[in-house]
């Protein structure tokens, strides 16, 4: 299984980004996909989560009300769209995947299998 994470960037603060990761190897039907960040001096952190079935999201108090999940069973997608987006959001944000829902344990890094290389999003004052 390869999770491949993109669309990180340089923006301003305020503005949007949409980060994407694309998933092969395997089709995830009944998975759970999620988003953690790390900043500089940092340990990672949970930012979303999503079920299988797309109808279940999670995210980190936070970003809610700013950062929206979505995934794409068919195309073994998950994005990530960041608006409003602080200073402090600067990191870099990896996607990961867990074989089955993980319930109530999404925020924990330990119950992802499989890990993206992390994409970087630089947020400018």
């Amino acid at each position: 299984v390869q999770l491949q994470a993109s669309g990180g960037g340089l923006v301003q603060a305020g503005e949007s980004l949409r980060l994407s990761c694309a998933a092969s190897g395997h089709t995830f039907s009944s998975w759970t996909m999620a988003w953690f960040r790390q900043a500089r001096g940092k340990e990672r952190e949970f930012v979303a989560a999503i079920k299988w079935n797309g109808q279940t999201t999670y995210y980190a108090d936070s970003v809610k009300g700013r950062f929206t999940i979505s995934r794409d069973n068919a195309k073994n997608t998950v994005d990530l769209h960041m608006s409003s987006l602080k200073p402090e959001d600067t990191a870099v944000y990896s996607c990961a995947v867990a074989p089955t829902w993980v319930g109530s344990d999404y925020t924990l890094f330990s119950r992802y299998r499989y890990w993206g290389q992390g994409t970087q999003v630089t947020v400018s004052s």
